[in-house]
């Protein structure tokens, strides 16, 4: 069995040779490689090329095509700033509150800005692993996307003062993401991953993410499930717990549990839906690989008997993480299989 056979199997809580780990490893590839994060992110050549020899290196069951949460927003206008070896930031929103949104137009995702490096990752990635290993793109949510444009705070005031132009807001945002994520699933994506940290009950009530973001999530995944995608997959970090029952509703068939949902808890509200998570980010920065182990080994106890489970962290593995600690994780599925 293969790792992207593993994984299918389960989402679709079939019988596996073992769990699958994947490890989200993103610009960690890039420091262990000896790559610039700002490097990394702005060239789909050295991106591709990171993840392919973090792939050897440690030997988990997906590769992903993830530069930052900032591609879409850049290119449809906001202006960022790349610092050395950071993560770019957004120095200039592309909208503002006093702006014509009629005049919005979606970017072609073969031009604008680094759209055509993360789809040139995509099909080196595909075409070096082909169907033997997950290969995963990115997009970000609607609501993320729309706090992009606009800022996160303008856009949750415009939540309470102007609703239905938050809607236009972020009926504009799907449309963004759904092109990009079909140029993606073209350009070689076995799936894209949808990213919406600002959908977090840490950010939004879970009533405003039934109502405004739920809707167009689902239209997202239906969009991407008729283009070919092998699942969907929705990551959520933070405490994520009250909108849980809502993934089944949107078509998420893989759902990603942060290190503030536990285990039980996200398996009682989602007991059809394969579960991936939640070892603690920060762990793997300052934890030991024993204890990356441990926590890895009693989440695979409390699934043991469930099948839909894909042992990962919770969020982003951080880049400055230990590659010991990556390793471990990766090794535990070995050992408790």
């Amino acid at each position: 069995m293969n790792s992207l056979e593993r994984v299918i199997a389960a989402v679709k809580f079939q019988e596996t040779d073992r769990v699958p780990v994947i490890a989200q490893v993103f610009a960690h590839a890039a420091t262990l490689g000896g790559v610039t994060v700002d490097d990394y992110v702005r060239s789909g050549e050295t991106l591709a090329q990171c993840q392919l020899d973090a792939l050897r290196h440690y030997g988990y069951d997906a590769v992903f095509s993830v530069m930052d949460v900032s591609v879409e927003t850049e290119a449809a206008g906001s202006l960022l700033r790349f610092r050395r070896n950071q993560y770019p930031s957004i120095e200039r929103y592309a909208l503002s509150g006093k702006d014509d949104w009629n005049t919005l137009s979606v970017p072609d995702p073969d031009r604008a800005g680094r759209m055509p490096e993360m789809l040139k990752a995509l099909a080196i990635l595909r075409g070096e692993l082909g169907n033997g290993t997950l290969v995963v793109g990115c997009v970000t949510g609607p609501f993320t996307l729309a706090t992009q444009l606009l800022g996160i705070e303008a856009a949750l005031y415009l939540a309470i003062d102007d609703a239905p132009r938050l809607e236009r807001l972020m009926d504009f945002a799907t449309e963004v993401i759904i092109r990009f994520g079909l140029a993606q699933i073209e350009a070689g994506a076995h799936l894209p991953i949808v990213f919406d940290p600002s959908a977090s009950p840490a950010v939004i009530p879970p009533p405003f993410f039934r109502e405004f973001e739920l809707p167009r999530l689902t239209r997202v995944f239906q969009a991407f499930s008729r283009a070919g995608a092998l699942a969907n997959w929705l990551h959520i970090a933070g405490p994520a717990g009250p909108i849980l029952p809502y993934y089944p509703k949107a078509g998420v068939h893989i759902a990603n549990f942060d290190y503030n949902v536990s285990a039980a808890e996200a398996g009682d509200l989602l007991p059809a839906s394969c579960l991936d998570g939640n070892i603690k980010s920060l762990a793997f920065v300052e934890s030991s690989p024993a204890e990356i182990e441990a926590a890895a080994a009693d989440l695979l106890s409390s699934f043991r008997d469930r099948r839909g489970f894909i042992l990962s962290s919770g969020c982003e593995i951080p880049p400055e993480s230990r590659p010991e600690n990556i390793a471990a994780m990766v090794e535990a599925v070995r050992k408790n299989n």
